[in-house]
């Protein structure tokens, strides 16, 4: 399978979007656990590692969509250069 392009799978878009934002609260409660800190800045290192969990997810499912994506792109820009519709392939 090496140099080939998968199809994007749902199952596995979620698992890695998931899998990212728990690894970010793990380490948010990592350092709340070895920090101690009292609570403002308790509650600003939640808040960060919410933050993070969000960003980790976004940057995890546009990577995998546009990467899943960008296979299927060269395919319709092909069907573009030969005259057709490239969303149908049909001439237009």
């Amino acid at each position: 399978m090496t140099g080939q392009r998968r199809g994007l799978s749902m199952g596995r878009l979620a698992l890695f979007s998931l899998g990212s934002a728990a690894a970010v609260l793990a380490l948010a409660t990592v350092v709340l656990a070895i920090l101690k800190p009292g609570p403002v800045l308790g509650l600003i290192i939640v808040l960060a590692g919410v933050g993070g969990a969000i960003l980790a997810m976004g940057l995890a499912s546009t990577r995998m969509t546009r990467r899943a994506l960008d296979g299927s792109a060269d395919d319709e820009g092909s069907a573009g250069e030969q005259g057709g519709d490239p969303g149908t392939g049909s001439p237009r």
